[in-house]
């Protein structure tokens, strides 16, 4: 239930970046017509359109920011359930504007839709880390993205024209937001707050260990509350964080250093611009139906989603976060190579099409889902809101400024655009490689005791060799000269 609330949010932004621009850029026309008389001067209509689009970022970039005092102030399901009022409000303002022959109605609901998910994309991952087992957080934390990507899928069959697709039903399309939301407010309910949330930052022993029985099944849960008693005695030991505190404080500056590039990581891999080129690319292909392989790539989105679900706890996230990169940084040099050639060896589409596949498909292997997850991973319950709302913020400025900058460097650059994400993504890996530990099977106790040992060690180094299965000692940490 807490990953299905943004699917179809979440696709409106796709939908009006790639697929209906000339649909809706008509409509604007119209009601333009209908207010002064005359047609919309083109320059307007262009910065009507562009703040449509990039307004959706904008409500993501400020909402995010307030996840953690959100989270902390109703605590983890009454925020999302709150949260649903977003959803309902901008889906209908969005669904309505064709009918009120009204383009602010438009762009306000997409920011009020972008609120909604900068709200979303912290509070559900938080939520789903806490309430998950150690052996599936990872599984779990992947399902977020699988629901996104589901959606997209779905609004790509949906919006097709012999759908909802027409001139006539597009505001349909948008307004099914309010679908999901309205389960999610009837169904959310019944699921039990977040135990650690209870128990760790109310104090409330009695109702977290109910929503362990109710997670669980299980009448004796008492391992489990002696995992979150310690956590909260580490966390008893520490002052309350703030955002600032967690780049002053040498105990966070590394996490949430490594959260943020995992968040950019993400939104800087490229994977924007492959969507944008994708229809071209079919179309000179040969394909007839270009909308039908974009569909095709939607589909390869969930699989490869399903995919990274079941190798998360098998590979960690680590190794599965580097394979992406990887991946996608050689399908990025194919792709340059194919599109720079694509006039004078016109198989070469071909190659383009295999590397679209490629790159989509390495990106929801690794990317797409795991920075999601990832960050809750590396907080303990105190800082961990802080963490959420920092990571949030930069995953949705990056979005923002692709958003904004791409279409650009794209005229710029034309097909070498690929070239600058494929040195961002090496850049990435390398970093992954260097910096990033694996948490795979750990406890946050455990993740969060690593960091604590390195801090006190004075020793900012990352060594993927650390086994965090052993005992918290300052032997496991430090050698004969205490280095690391």
């Amino acid at each position: 239930i807490s990953n299905y609330h943004q699917w179809l949010s979440e696709t409106n932004l796709r939908i009006l970046s790639y697929a209906y621009l000339q649909i809706i850029e008509e409509d604007y026309n119209a009601t333009w017509v209908h207010r002064y008389g005359e047609p919309i001067p083109t320059g307007t209509l262009t910065s009507l359109w562009s703040l449509s689009v990039a307004i959706f970022s904008i409500g993501g970039m400020f909402s995010s920011f307030c996840v953690g005092f959100i989270s902390e102030w109703l605590g983890r399901r009454k925020a999302m359930l709150a949260n649903n009022l977003f959803a309902f409000v901008g889906g209908s303002l969005m669904g309505m504007s064709k009918l009120c022959q009204s383009f602010e109605m438009m762009i306000l609901g997409r920011f009020i839709i972008g609120a909604y998910c900068g709200l979303a994309s912290g509070l559900t991952p938080m939520y789903v880390g806490e309430i998950a087992p150690t052996s599936l957080r990872g599984a779990l934390g992947t399902l977020h993205q699988l629901a996104i990507v589901t959606g997209i899928l779905i609004a790509q069959v949906l919006g097709l024209e012999s759908l909802l697709g027409s001139d006539d039903l597009w505001p349909v399309l948008l307004g099914l937001t309010v679908v999901p939301t309205v389960l999610q407010m009837g169904l959310l309910p019944f699921c039990p707050e977040s135990p650690r949330f209870l128990y760790i930052v109310r104090s409330q022993e009695h109702l977290a260990k109910r929503g362990l029985r109710r997670l669980t099944g299980r009448q004796e849960v008492g391992d489990m509350l002696a995992e979150m008693k310690e956590e909260k005695r580490r966390m008893d030991m520490e002052r309350k964080v703030s955002i600032p505190e967690l780049f002053r404080s040498t105990l966070y500056r590394q996490p949430i250093i490594i959260s943020i590039l995992l968040q950019l990581s993400q939104q800087l891999s490229g994977v924007n611009a492959i969507f944008y080129y994708s229809t071209s690319i079919f179309m000179k292909a040969g394909v007839q139906s270009p909308v039908y392989a974009t569909i095709g790539a939607g589909a390869v989105n969930c699989a490869f989603t399903v995919v990274s679900l079941f190798l998360v706890e098998r590979m960690g996230r680590r190794t599965l976060h580097m394979l992406g990169l990887g991946g996608m940084c050689v399908c990025a040099v194919i792709m340059t190579i194919a599109l720079a050639l694509l006039d004078s060896v016109p198989w070469m589409s071909y190659i383009s099409m295999l590397a679209i596949f490629g790159f989509v498909a390495f990106f929801e292997v690794g990317p797409g889902p795991i920075p999601w997850f990832f960050v809750a991973e590396l907080f303990s319950q105190g800082p961990r809101p802080a963490a959420m709302a920092v990571a949030g913020c930069s995953n949705w400025t990056a979005n923002f400024i692709i958003g904004m900058g791409f279409q650009y460097v794209a005229d710029l650059c034309g097909p070498y655009v690929f070239l600058i994400f494929a040195v961002l993504l090496l850049f990435f890996l390398i970093f992954t490689f260097l910096r990033v530990p694996e948490t795979r099977g750990k406890t946050f106790d455990q993740i969060a005791a690593s960091f604590n040992q390195r801090s006190a060690g004075g020793m900012m180094d990352l060594d993927m060799d650390l086994d965090l299965e052993k005992p918290s000692t300052e032997l496991d940490y430090l050698g004969e000269d205490g280095i690391n």
